[in-house]
C-alpha cells in the first residue's frame, strides 16, 4: 500500500512520431519532409520521417517497423500506392494512409485501405498542413494519459488507456489497470475531476474506463470480466455515455 501521497493529475506524454514518405521522386520527398518536420516541431511534436522510393522497399521494412502515418504516391513504378497500401494493410490496420497523386480518380479506391485522406500535386502547404492535423486527431495526437500519484518515493504513473477503474474504500483509493492493483490515499471526487472523459462514475465509490466495459446488467457492469455495482442515482448517465461510446 502507497503512503504519503501528495497530489495527482494526468497528463499525456510525447511520443515519436514515425513517419512515412514514400515517393520515386525525391524532390517531391524533400518538399514534403521540410513542411511537415517545420509544422510538428511548431506544434512540439517530435517526429521521424523515413523516407521510401518505392513500394517495394516499403512493404519490406514492415514486419520489424510499425508507422504512424503513411505518405504514399499512388503513380510508382512497379508497386504503385494503391497496391503498396493494400500490403500494408494485410500487415497492419494500425497508421493513417494518405495518398499523394495529381489523378484525383484514383482516389476513390481509397476506401478499400481505409485511407485518411489525399493531397493533389503539385502540393499545397496549406492542404498538407490541413491533411498532417486530421491525421494527428486520428491518432489522439500519439499520446497515452497517465494518472501521476506523487509519493515520498517517487511517481507512479497509471497508463490510464490500461486502468479499468478506480474503486474507494474509505480514505484509501484502489485503480486497478490490467497489469496490476495499486492502492493509494486519495479521493474519489478529486480523481474524478482530474480524468478523461473516458472514465464514468457507476457508484459513489467507483469509476470506470468505458473502453472496459463488456456489458450493462440491471445493478451492475460488466468490467473486463469482473461485475461492479451500479447505484440508481449512476444508471442514467452511464447508459447514455456507454450508448455514446458504442457508436463511436
Amino acid at each position: 500500500m502507497s503512503a504519503g501521497c501528495k497530489h495527482a493529475e494526468w497528463k499525456g506524454e510525447d511520443k515519436m512520431l514515425e513517419i512515412v514518405l514514400c515517393d520515386d521522386e525525391k524532390y517531391l520527398r524533400t518538399d514534403l519532409k521540410k513542411i511537415i518536420e517545420r509544422e510538428l516541431d511548431l506544434c512540439g511534436h517530435t517526429c521521424r520521417i523515413t523516407e521510401f522510393d518505392s513500394g517495394e522497399t516499403l512493404v519490406r521494412t514492415l514486419d520489424a517497423k510499425t508507422y504512424d502515418i503513411y505518405f504514399l504516391d499512388i503513380e510508382m513504378k512497379e508497386l504503385n500506392g494503391l497496391e503498396t497500401a493494400k500490403r500494408i494493410r494485410q500487415k497492419t490496420d494500425s497508421g493513417e494512409i494518405i495518398f499523394v497523386t495529381s489523378h484525383p480518380d484514383f482516389v476513390f479506391q481509397g476506401y478499400e485501405v481505409r485511407a485518411l485522406n489525399y493531397i493533389l500535386k503539385p502540393c499545397e502547404e496549406k492542404k498538407i498542413i490541413s491533411v498532417l492535423y486530421d491525421a494527428l486527431k486520428q491518432l489522439d495526437l500519439s499520446k497515452e494519459k497517465y494518472y501521476l500519484i506523487e509519493q515520498r518515493s517517487g511517481t507512479i504513473k497509471l497508463p490510464l488507456s490500461k486502468t479499468k477503474y478506480f474503486a474507494s474504500e474509505r480514505r484509501f483509493v484502489k485503480a486497478v489497470t490490467t497489469d496490476f492493483a495499486h492502492t493509494f490515499y486519495g479521493k474519489l471526487n478529486e480523481i474524478e475531476s482530474q480524468l478523461p472523459d473516458f472514465f464514468i462514475r457507476i457508484h459513489n465509490r467507483c469509476l470506470v474506463n468505458l473502453n472496459f466495459i463488456e456489458s450493462i446488467d440491471g445493478d451492475s457492469v460488466l468490467c473486463d470480466g469482473k461485475k461492479l455495482q451500479v447505484s440508481r442515482s449512476c444508471k442514467q448517465n452511464l447508459s447514455i455515455a456507454f450508448a455514446k461510446y458504442m457508436l463511436k
